[in-house]
């Protein structure tokens, strides 16, 4: 491959270990919210299709939640979005040309899936029968939205298909077709599912007091969701392990040690939120499965190194210092999650 086809990248402030650890702070949050969006939306659909006064219940608490869902997951993916940006914006910004049609086809589809959802909400009853096919249409935009963005954090990883732009100019170049990409796609999907299940057994909890009912019926089946869901991305997830190229599969097989042990740990995790998810222990399972997302994001930031490897590696950056820049950051973060602690808080104290 010709090496002009990947561009020079740009100094950076600060060491890169910095945005490597913002990264890795910052992904886990855009990720449980992307969670609880999907999954909580999947479940709503279901519990409206099925009837019942608790079931439509839950279904209108999951619409409500919502609006304020797509919110945070959309405010909490710019900033790792922008980290990845800034370590390897020489590929992520080339991926995105790549597919520039569909990148900037996000955007409009984002909003018209923003819109059905707040009219899923606000209409709720006027809807009647209609409204788990507006459900079913906003659910399909944000699968949409996830595929492209799949498309384009696996297409940054695979430099050796820029070339493609000299046949492909229209902005349309995908990676679906790559062996990986469906197995990756769906185990983020299943994943989503899954945890989404305990987002909507907390949102049950918040109606404990005033309606008991519906709390033990949104834990019963946010549980029951998380297990399920949970079993089959266990499957999907060696699938996708065994579609990854040899070198890759070898990294998480003893290649690096701490890549190793993290997967275990991951394995680990599953088993022990399964063991609790069956038992029916609400809390366990949520922290056994808040800790898999984690431990999952730093499996894919080791699994992004090694695709690009043989390319660059984060060292290779340069470092033109300006530390002010960095600490104002920190500043607003400390102050941006202090505002959202009392927003969450809030909220709670008005749905309680």
């Amino acid at each position: 491959m010709d090496p002009f086809i990947i561009p020079q990248p740009d100094t950076i402030p600060v060491s890169w270990g910095w945005f490597q650890f913002l990264l890795l702070l910052t992904f886990p949050l855009h990720i449980l919210a992307m969670n609880a969006m999907l999954g909580g939306l999947v479940i709503g659909i279901v519990q409206h299709l099925r009837g019942g006064l608790l079931q439509r219940q839950l279904a209108h608490r999951i619409a409500i939640a919502l609006p304020l869902v797509i919110a945070f997951v959309v405010n909490f993916g710019v900033a790792p979005l922008l980290f990845i940006q800034v370590l390897y914006g020489q590929f992520a910004y080339s991926s995105s040309v790549l597919m520039g049609t569909f990148w900037i086809l996000i955007v409009p589809v984002l909003i018209i899936a923003y819109y059905g959802a707040y009219l899923y909400d606000f209409k709720f009853k006027a809807l009647g029968g209609f409204g788990p096919l507006l459900a079913v249409l906003v659910l399909v935009l944000l699968l949409v939205i996830g595929f492209f963005f799949s498309n384009n954090m696996l297409l940054m990883t695979l430099p050796e298909r820029f070339g493609e732009y000299f046949s492909n100019k229209n902005g349309t170049l995908l990676a679906y077709n790559q062996g990986e990409f469906w197995p990756r796609y769906l185990h983020m999907v299943c994943g989503a599912l899954a945890v989404g299940g305990l987002f909507v057994g907390l949102l049950g909890k918040f109606k404990k007091i005033n309606n008991p009912g519906l709390a033990i019926h949104s834990e019963k089946v946010g549980l029951l969701s998380f297990t399920m869901f949970t079993v089959i991305n266990i499957g999907v997830g060696f699938w996708y392990f065994l579609s990854l190229p040899a070198v890759q599969m070898e990294l998480f097989m003893g290649g690096s040690i701490p890549a190793t042990i993290f997967l275990i740990i991951g394995l680990l995790l599953s088993v022990g939120a399964l063991y609790f998810g069956f038992a029916g222990k609400f809390w366990f399972t949520f922290f056994h499965g808040v800790g898999l997302v984690v431990v999952m994001t730093f499996l894919r930031s080791w699994l992004r190194s090694s695709y690009l490897e043989k390319y660059f590696t984060l060292d290779q950056l340069q470092v033109v210092p300006q530390y002010s820049p960095l600490f104002f950051f920190l500043f607003t973060l400390v102050i941006g999650l202090l505002c959202l602690w009392w927003l969450l808080k809030q909220t709670a104290e008005a749905v309680s």
